[in-house]
């Protein structure tokens, strides 16, 4: 009897084996499936980023006094009461600046003419949250527009897109009476990359002076337009011209080019003509 006692101990001890390696086997099957789930979660597609918004073209503003010529402000406002302008204040002069020019030129007896300018800039930075500067620079130039149609008191309002200014513009143009005058404005809102530039012009006559013609006042607004969209690029080292601009000297290097071409193709004689050529040449 005594003797049994230890054997049924070690039978009992063998039995209990495979039960801890069940159990060990069905430990690292649940952890093996911890491990497979952690790797599915953290996956290319789970982990995957959004795309990075374009980057904004321009960094700086240029200097708002100087961006349109003085031969165009002498030319817009002959009696500005400086030259040099009015600067608005900005808190941030890289994302917002303004300047304006305004003079009364008394011509006697003829009455006397009244002449205001002024350009505004905005910069728009891009954001992963708000989107592309330009983009942002296209929703405010809408905004610029809307803003300038509801002006108070505005009458025969015409607004229209306009090519050869930056990458997009508008021209609004409307009548307004103010202080016993009529007065002509017009407003080029136009979109350089990320930048949005506002220009207003507008003039009146007094003491029985004629009021300033409509296509007067928007030739000046758009000749200011264009200097101030000139003047980013510039600020930013000549990163972009207008469009206009870009084409039209492209169009004379091409057309310069091609005449060079041809006059140097026309000194070499040809070979042989094709039968081709020479039936074009006979006709």
């Amino acid at each position: 009897m005594h003797r049994s006692a230890p054997r049924l101990t070690r039978i009992l001890a063998c039995a209990a084996v495979p039960v801890m390696l069940l159990v060990a086997g069905c430990s690292s099957d649940s952890d093996g499936k911890k491990e497979a789930d952690s790797s599915a979660s953290a996956s290319p597609d789970a982990t995957k980023s959004e795309p990075a918004v374009e980057a904004a073209k321009f960094a700086e503003l240029p200097d708002p006094c100087s961006s349109v010529e003085a031969k165009t402000v002498k030319t817009l406002v002959p009696s500005a009461k400086s030259k040099k302008g009015t600067r608005s204040k900005s808190s941030d002069a890289s994302v917002r600046g303004g300047c304006s020019w305004n003079g009364l030129a008394d011509k006697g007896v003829k009455g006397s003419q009244y002449r205001w300018l002024d350009v505004g800039f905005t910069r728009f930075a891009s954001d992963q949250t708000l989107g592309s500067g330009a983009a942002r620079a296209g929703d405010e130039l809408s905004k610029q527009v809307k803003k300038t149609e509801a002006t108070d008191g505005a009458k025969n309002v015409k607004t229209e897109t306009v090519g050869g200014i930056g990458d997009q513009a508008t021209k609004v143009t409307y009548d307004q009476s103010k202080t016993g005058e009529d007065f002509r404005f017009a407003t080029i809102v136009a979109r350089t990359g990320n930048v949005v530039v506002v220009v207003n012009y507008n003039g009146a006559g007094y003491a029985g002076s004629k009021t300033p013609s409509e296509e007067s006042i928007l030739k000046g607004a758009t000749t200011a337009a264009k200097d101030a969209v000139s003047a980013v690029a510039e600020a930013n080292g000549g990163a972009a011209e207008s469009p206009k601009a870009t084409d039209k000297a492209t169009g004379k290097a091409t057309a310069k080019a091609t005449d060079k071409a041809s006059d140097e193709s026309s000194k070499k004689p040809s070979k042989k003509p094709s039968s081709s050529a020479a039936s074009k040449s006979s006709d």
